[in-house]
């Protein structure tokens, strides 16, 4: 369902269902909104998740389906990586304020996601014991998790908070977060729920859907920016197209292609990338490359959208920002400029430039044009044969060299798997990579390691018939909790790999620690604090959760390994192969 204000001619009337209490109206809102999963972490306090989805699978009506996720964090971001692939809101759900802080820093992954997901928690009973249906209960823990302002955990990182109070309305609590949540910029929502208004009785709910609250439609660009913009990029000798998260529509991606193609212009990664924006293979595509000679400079639902420094662009290029939200005001300090801010959708934006750029530009526009695709072509294949040439003059390195593994992940790859990468920029991996079509690439969208089994997890759920790979690092992996969505994957039949590049290593506790104090003492001490080794045995680790494992120590066996784990996912089992590294800043 693509909630895009509602449908034409449809009812205004509310919705009217038959409910035994709260917690079914809950579910019955999010059924409407046509949530299909819910991402479930047990809690005493949110069983009425279990009851009203198992009542209605159990009276053939329609509900959402419940995923049982075996940590908090693993939840959250199974519900990312599946919100990213479908397009379509989803919930989890986790026990109090224990539940709250575990989903860590999931909850900062989903801030700058810009995914529609609705999170929930209960809250711990307060009624005396006795006094009515879900009040407190003989156990000491309940006091415990009772806390002054249980949402205050989670509120600099949503749009919107609620504690669901006995007065509330539930299905219209449930159908106004949703509509935050899909409303661009798009992002998540918090719902606590305290258990005795869960379990309170109730005859029938009559609320307001979603589609009937309506949810903003996509905001069209000024039209005299359009112009401006038009007319700069046609005369422009140098322009430049900067991308991050223009992706999250996969119909951007053809209508860019489109547009670059019409004007021979370069697009290039933004300093954090996030989504799939542009085909990986495209001979417009540059990776990451400076902008200190682009002229104009077109920058499309960037957060960061270069590094300060002699690669920037210059004070007399053009910039022109396009966002639905160009004041970026979830940060708080920002110091990039613009000529010009467009508040507008990226896919509307390039049809009215496209439309634009036709109708003014002429024929002598157009043979600069082409042969200025033709030069960026060019480039675009050299890129390509270095970095190939690099990976295979480290093939016998042992340890395997970190090139060596990313050429061949790309080369087994190819394009039909949908990526989930996790990785630090050191390991090269998304330049090797030959992802081209829409929604085949996510990268982590903040900063929070430990996002991509988890996302990998729920994608799979979304796009049964994918296939889908994560791609990370060993400290990231370990931040992920793996485990939990490896269990999850086999208990609803949704495979992945796993590629870990295993180099036992923070490379915030060297190459970071290395930069602040070059051959200081933490130099001088090994980097005490920088390693963790003897390291986890992942391959085994992942045959405990019913997954196959495998660890590579031999640069020969790195493709043929990965076509194991490939086969095996394709089979129906997940799969987790770490390949061994040479640690960073040292001697193995």
């Amino acid at each position: 369902m693509n909630h895009t204000g509602g449908r034409r001619n449809q009812s205004r009337k509310w919705v009217n269902v038959p409910v035994a209490d709260n917690g079914e109206a809950i579910v019955a809102a999010m059924t409407e909104a046509g949530v299909e999963f819910v991402f479930f972490t047990s809690g005493s306090e949110i069983g009425f998740y279990q009851e009203a989805i198992a009542k209605a699978e159990a009276q053939g009506r329609k509900a959402p389906k419940l995923i049982s996720v075996t940590h908090e964090h693993a939840n959250l971001n199974a519900a990312l990586g599946c919100a990213a692939v479908s397009g379509k809101p989803v919930a989890t759900a986790a026990h109090v304020d224990c539940g709250t802080q575990h989903y860590g820093g999931a909850i900062h992954t989903a801030w700058h996601a810009g995914l529609p997901v609705l999170i929930t928690a209960g809250i711990p009973p307060t009624a005396y014991p006795g006094s009515m249906i879900g009040a407190r209960e003989p156990e000491g823990h309940l006091w415990l998790q009772q806390t002054f302002d249980q949402n205050g955990i989670v509120r600099q990182y949503t749009k919107w908070d609620h504690l669901l109070k006995f007065q509330d309305n539930p299905g219209l609590t449930v159908s106004r977060a949703l509509q935050v949540a899909c409303t661009e910029p798009r992002g998540p929502v918090y719902l606590s729920i305290p258990r005795e208004v869960s379990l309170a009785k109730a005859d029938s709910a009559r609320f307001p859907t979603l589609d009937q609250l309506g949810v903003g439609r996509p905001a069209a660009p000024e039209p005299e920016g359009v112009r401006e913009l038009a007319a700069r990029l046609v005369k422009a000798a140098n322009p430049v197209v900067v991308v991050s998260r223009s992706g999250r529509n996969p119909a951007t991606v053809p209508a860019l292609v489109r547009f670059c193609e019409l004007m021979g212009l370069p697009v290039a990664q933004s300093a954090k990338r996030s989504y799939q924006c542009f085909p990986l293979t495209h001979p417009l595509y540059q990776s990451s490359m400076g902008l200190k000679d682009a002229d104009v400079v077109l920058v499309l639902d960037v957060d960061i959208p270069w590094m300060i420094g002699p690669n920037a662009p210059t004070d007399e290029a053009f910039v022109a920002m396009v966002d639905v939200e160009p004041s970026k005001r979830r940060i708080p300090i920002m110091e990039f400029t613009a000529d010009l801010r467009l508040t507008a959708d990226t896919l509307l934006t390039l049809e009215a430039l496209e439309a634009e750029v036709r109708a003014i530009s002429s024929a002598a526009d157009r043979e600069r044009f082409a042969a200025r695709a033709e030069r960026w072509g060019e480039a675009s294949a050299q890129r390509r044969r270095t970095l190939a040439d690099n990976a295979k003059a480290a093939t016998g390195n042992t340890p395997i060299d970190v090139r060596w593994l990313s050429h061949q992940i790309g080369q087994a790859l190819g394009d039909d798997w949908i990526v989930f990468d996790d990785t630090i920029v050191v390991s090269q991996v998304h330049d090797y990579l030959q992802c081209a079509q829409p929604n085949s690439y996510f990268y982590n969208p903040g900063s929070s390691g430990g996002w991509a089994p988890g996302a990998a997890f729920g994608a799979k759920l979304a796009a049964p018939d994918r296939n889908v790979v994560a791609i990370t690092g060993d400290g990231f992996y370990m931040f992920g909790t793996a485990i939990h969505s490896l269990w999850s994957a086999a208990q609803y039949k949704a495979p992945y790999l796993t590629i870990v590049y295993q180099n036992r290593s923070y490379s915030t506790g060297t190459l970071r620690v290395s930069r602040s104090y070059p051959d200081g003492f933490a130099a001088k001490a090994g980097y005490h604090g920088g390693y963790f080794e003897p390291p986890i045995d992942f391959a085994a680790e992942a045959r405990s959760a019913g997954a196959y494992g495998e660890n590579v120590t031999d640069p020969e066996e790195v493709g043929p390994a990965l076509q194991r784990g490939m086969k095996s996912v394709r089979e129906g089992t997940s799969a987790v192969i770490s390949v061994w590294l040479p640690r960073l800043l040292q001697t193995d």
